[in-house]
Parts: structure tokens; sequence; C-alpha cells
């Protein structure tokens, strides 16, 4: 009796806790300002409906975890439901390639009796991702809390705040840069379904109207609680994405999260710093609970064989897409800043067709393009400018700290570039 007072006291604490954080945080990074303003008079009847969206997904998960049935699963069963979860969306997706290739092949006059069939067969399993979906995500979610309690972000074994997220169809979000400038100005989630010709038409009507740059942008997880992630076959995507929205509705409670939309430094701190996080939870989580989806470590460089004598020619390099991002990024950034906007547009679109061609279909790249890429700044020598301080700046703490926890402390407590800036110099 006392064992079960105690479970469901901490439902009911676990329960609190959500409803606080979700007055705190909704949706986080919804920012204002005269462009975004301008931008709703395009977008009002396309805009995502996150209350909703959160009334619906919070029901379920108070649900979940009234019921607790996850408690009562062995490790392995809980396993086996994850993996049959990915199994039933691997077979979904299949099916859903199908159905669009139907309807977008010019050929079949009645697509919607010739997929009629497949429509048939997917029926079921939708079904059966609606009983499967709750659970598993239940169970992913248990096992990143014990993951974060191993790194020591946890109090008391309880991840603050409670680590949930839902599969979805993501919202589609309007970047807004200027054009002399490359500089996230505004983020407006629309709904998830626009085609691609409604997307085009949208950024063509934003250009025009308001002189900016816009793209439309799918997004891998949205940060507000709970977390909205994209339906994926991919555990490693998954357990990393997971991991890097939870850091990021931890961070709100500190100061580097509650100042995400002070200036672009802050957001690309926060991002950088959720990538880092989110990538070395998400490995940890595959490594304990599922070793064998774990992928290989790189395999080492051979030494080279003083003695040997080439018996062919050097094969050449295969096109290394990160570098030639970045280099489009630098000379993007010495164009503007020479105040020659028109000839980096279309020094941009010469770069978009090179990207083309070499099997990277790029729909448009533009200064909103990169005003989005650019925030992720966890890797070295990505897109985020060649003037950017603030990644390396990110990555040099992390490398300071002698632990995961001890940089998500130091990070969480700035609220100023130049705070870190000065741990680093400091360190």
């Amino acid at each position: 009796m006392n064992a079960k007072r105690k479970k469901i006291g901490r439902y009911l604490a676990t329960i609190l806790v959500m409803v606080v954080f979700v007055l705190l945080l909704g949706r986080s990074d919804i920012e204002p300002g005269d462009i975004t303003q301008r931008a709703h008079g395009f977008t009002r009847e396309i805009e995502f409906d996150f209350a909703g969206w959160g009334r619906d997904a919070l029901f379920l998960k108070f649900r979940e975890i009234a019921l607790g049935a996850v408690d009562y699963l062995p490790p392995e069963t809980q396993k086996q439901v994850v993996l049959n979860y990915l199994d039933l969306i691997r077979q979904i997706s299949q099916y859903e390639g199908q159905l669009y290739e139907i309807y977008a092949d010019p050929a079949i006059s009645d697509p919607e009796a010739a997929s009629l069939e497949i429509r048939q067969k997917l029926e079921p399993l939708y079904n059966q991702r609606n009983h499967l979906a709750p659970l598993a995500e239940a169970i992913l979610q248990n096992q990143l809390t014990a993951v974060a309690s191993d790194f020591g972000l946890t109090l008391g074994g309880q991840s603050i705040p409670p680590a949930l997220y839902h599969v979805t169809p993501l919202p589609l979000a309007l970047i807004i840069s200027p054009r002399d400038t490359i500089r996230q100005e505004s983020d407006i989630p629309l709904i998830p379904d626009l085609t691609v010709a409604q997307r085009d038409a949208l950024e063509n009507k934003v250009d025009e109207n308001l002189d900016v740059s816009s793209l439309v942008v799918n997004v891998g997880g949205v940060g507000m609680y709970p977390t909205m992630v994209m339906q994926t076959t991919d555990l490693n995507w998954l357990a990393e994405v997971v991991a890097h929205e939870w850091i990021h509705n931890a961070l709100t409670l500190r100061p580097l999260g509650a100042s995400y939309l002070s200036s672009p430094e802050l957001r690309i701190m926060n991002e950088t710093a959720a990538n880092i996080a989110g990538k070395e939870l998400g490995a940890a989580l595959i490594e304990r609970f599922y070793p064998e989806f774990a992928p290989p470590p790189p395999a080492p460089t051979p030494a080279p064989e003083e003695s040997a004598a080439p018996t062919s020619a050097p094969e050449p390099p295969a096109f290394d897409f990160q570098a030639e991002m970045y280099e489009t990024r630098v000379h993007v950034d010495e164009l503007l800043a020479a105040g020659a906007v028109d000839e980096a547009e279309a020094y941009m679109e010469t770069r978009r067709q090179f990207f083309w061609e070499n099997g990277y279909h790029i729909r448009k790249l533009n200064q909103a393009f990169f005003a989005f890429h650019g925030a992720y700044a966890d890797m070295p020598g990505g897109a985020a400018g060649a003037q950017d301080p603030v990644g390396p700046a990110v990555r040099a703490l992390r490398a300071q700290s002698g632990s995961l926890v001890e940089f998500i402390r130091r990070i969480s407590w700035m609220w100023k570039f130049e705070q870190l800036q000065a741990a680093v110099e400091n360190s």
C-alpha cells in the first residue's frame, strides 16, 4: 500500500511540474517585431495552432502517467516495444511513399482509385500506431531520464522538467532575414501540409512586399512543451532530437534559455549547447539501451607505407558538402559587407545549382537559409559564417568543462555573449 501511495504521489508531483512548466514555457521561440507583424498579414490563415496541439498532447501525456503502463514492463519488453514501433513506422512510410508517387504521377488519371489498395493497407497500420506510439514514447522518455540521471542532470532521479515528447507532423517555419545581412528576424510557424508551390508563392509575396529574404523550412523538433518531434525510423536521430529538445526545455528555466530571443548570439549559444548535449545524451541512450544500433567508431587512418609505390592515379576527393557550404557562406558575408546584395544573391543561386548537380537538392539558397542553419554551430567548419565567434566559443567551453553537467551548469547561467567569452578566456 505504501509503495502504491508513493507511486501515486510521484505521478501527481510530475503532473504538477508539467502544468507549471507549460504555463511558464508554452512555445518558446515566437518572437515579436515589426517585420513579424507585417509578415502575419500573409500567414495568418495558415499559421499553426499551438494551443490546440498542446492541449491534445498534454491530455495524452496525463493519460500515460495515470496508467503507468511502462512501470509494469520488464526492460527487454520495453526495448521490443520501441523496436516494434519503429518497424511499424517503417511500413507506414513505405506505403505513404507509394501513395505520394501515385498522386504525383501525371500518367495516373484517377489517383484515388489507383491508391485504394494502399489506403486500405494503411488504415489498420495507422490504428496500430495510435495504440503503440504513446507507450513507445513513454519508454524513450524514461530511458532519457535514466541517462540524464547518469550524467547528473536530474534532481533525485527526476528530470526537471519531465522529459516529454510527442511524434507528430511538425509545423513548417517561415524564416525571415534582412537582405543586406544574415540575421534571423522572424520565425513564424505554419501548418505542416503546405505544398512546395504554396511555400514558394508565400516566400515570393513576403520577399516582394517586405523587401526581405524568406524561406519556408522543415524542422526536426519544436521547442514547446511537450516537445514536438518528427516521425522517423532512425533510432539514433530520434534519441538525439528528443534529448536536444529536452535540453532546450531545461534551459528555459535558466537565464540562457530565457534570453533565447535577446540576440542572435544568444540564439546560437542556446542551439549549439543543445546540439552538443543532445548528441552526447542521445549517444549514451543508444549505448545503454540499444547497443546494437550504436554507429561503429570511425575507421583509423592507415599509416602510409613509405616503400609502396602508387599503382594507380589517386581518386578525386569526394564532394565535401560542409566545406563547400562554408566557402559559400564566407563569400556571401564578404559580398554583403561590401553592400553587393544583388551580387550576393546571384552568387547564392549559382552555388545552389552547383550543390544540386552534386546531389544536394536545395530548393532555395538565400540569406534566410543561412540565418536558419547558421544557429547550429556545434561542428567546426559549418555554415555559421566566417566571422562567427559564438560557435567556437561554445565548443571551447565544452572542451574546457570536465563533464557535460559542468558545461550545462556553466553556460545555462549566462545571459550575455560576453560572459561566455570571459569564461573561455579565464579557463
